[in-house]
């Protein structure tokens, strides 16, 4: 006999209540939570932005891998990432699960737990969402809501031409962190006795299971008076998003792979498995920094910043997309990144 709790015996008010008791309101915005048919959110006389973003089990995470606290966390983060991409500031989210037989109280208790401590890090209520079973695992779909002053918000369609194209920390840790689990996953199967061997990779593997949304830079370029021109996320990889602001702004760009940053593990760890690590920058993917062009009279603002490097400059459209090589050589930039079908 175990000690855990079948959801069948609680049934779905009884999960809500726990839940529910386990959420505490954070921003005055927040008018009516979790308990009503609907959250009522007073955020004044700012605009309201919103995303939402689902994750499926067997597409999105692998549970053999990734722990379900870590997975509530970065669930809440990576929503968190399209609000902070707009400039805004995140102030709620309604979190809705999918949940198949398999799952305990106690399980689902774990996933929130992670919830919760994103909603703290990121200073957000949990406002409302909805529970149902599922035949396929476990399904997680997070509405975030954010505010901002009218006028304020940066879209991925307002790049101009000499604009600097910046980025934020490094890229392809997230993509190669999951190629170090997925291996070390394919070792269990073929051996359960044998123990993972992620020596030297602990910061790869943090950048897959947990990331986190650069809400810290969003607050920073506003202290530095500096006002992207165009910003994006980078969820699918750093040439896809870049592919998107030049589409969407009717711009063309061109970025140098020497300039581009970069983990020394992802280097070392590319090499490892035999892969490009421009390849892992480029299109890696899941790494959750920013993408943002600035006009050219900010570069003294942000050219000392420790976690935001310039990596080329925004072109006239009939230039294209391009990537300068260390030898001088330029070519057409390749999106390769996350295909959803």
């Amino acid at each position: 006999m175990n000690d855990y709790t079948s959801l069948n015996d609680l049934g779905e008010f009884g999960l809500i209540e726990v839940i529910k008791k386990a959420v505490s309101i954070q921003n005055s915005s927040t008018v009516t939570g979790i308990g009503d048919d609907a959250a009522v959110i007073e955020p004044g006389q700012k605009q309201i932005v919103v995303s939402t973003d689902m994750l499926v089990e067997g597409i999105h995470f692998d549970l053999t891998f990734c722990p379900l606290k870590h997975l509530g966390y970065k669930a809440v983060a990576v929503n968190i990432s399209d609000i902070a991409a707009m400039n805004a500031l995140p102030t709620q989210i309604t979190v809705s699960v999918a949940i198949s037989a398999r799952y305990t109280l106690e399980a689902i208790e774990e996933l929130y737990a992670g919830i919760r401590a994103a909603c703290a890090a990121y200073k957000v209520d949990v406002v409302g969402g909805d529970t149902t079973a599922s035949n396929a695992g476990l399904i997680i779909s997070i509405t975030a809501i954010g505010e901002i002053a009218a006028g304020e918000a940066v879209l991925r369609s307002t790049a101009q031409v000499n604009d600097l194209v910046c980025v934020t920390g490094d890229l392809g840790a997230a993509y190669l962190g999951l190629q170090v689990l997925n291996r070390e996953k394919q070792a269990f199967i073929a051996n359960p006795e044998m123990q993972p061997e992620l020596d030297k990779k602990e910061y790869l593997v943090q950048r897959q299971l947990k990331p986190e949304a650069r809400m810290d830079v969003i607050h920073e370029l506003k202290e530095l008076g500096v006002k992207p021109t165009a910003m994006i996320d980078i969820s699918d990889g750093l040439a896809s998003e870049l592919m998107h602001i030049c589409s969407q702004s009717g711009v063309g760009a061109v970025i140098f792979q020497d300039k581009l940053p970069a983990d020394e593990q992802v280097l070392d760890t590319a090499e490892e498995f035999k892969i490009d690590p421009v390849t892992c920058i480029l299109n890696g993917g899941e790494d959750y920094e920013l993408l943002f062009t600035v006009a050219l009279q900010d570069y003294d603002k942000i050219r000392n910043h420790p976690d935001v490097t310039i990596i080329g400059k925004i072109s006239e459209k009939q230039d294209g997309v391009r990537i300068v090589m260390p030898s001088g050589n330029a070519y057409p930039l390749q999106a390769q990144g996350w295909r959803h079908f």
